[in-house]
């Protein structure tokens, strides 16, 4: 018989670091999760000075200071549509859908309309 070893496994799970949005120093973690990436995207650094002039406003209409920021943001962003995609684009899809959806409504109407004459 051969004897069996047993030692401690040194694999730990998960992700190295902080995971949260805001560090205990209170810092932002810029390598969170839920920042899905943007603060390492073309416009990162645009997207850093947004978040961190909103993430520390203190104006009662919070990050009302952080205009010009924001503003460079989005004027970056536009430049590259296929990583940042604009609402409008998806509110083009929303018009469609609703016709879909509205469609059996009108038709069960129109045989409502039927049925009453």
């Amino acid at each position: 018989m051969t004897p069996t070893i047993h030692t401690r496994s040194t694999v730990t799970w998960g992700l190295p670091g902080p995971t949260g949005l805001i560090l205990p120093n209170g810092d932002i973690n810029w390598n969170c999760p839920c920042l899905g990436g943007m603060a390492s995207g073309p416009c990162g650094e645009q997207f850093k000075s947004a978040f961190s002039c909103f993430h520390h406003s203190t104006e009662d209409m919070k990050g009302s200071d952080c205009v010009d920021q924001f503003r460079a943001m989005q004027e970056c962003m536009q430049k590259y549509p296929d990583l940042y995609p604009q609402e409008e684009e998806e509110e083009e899809e929303k018009p469609a859908e609703r016709s879909e959806e509205s469609a059996p409504t009108e038709a069960s109407a129109a045989k409502e309309e039927e049925a009453s004459s």
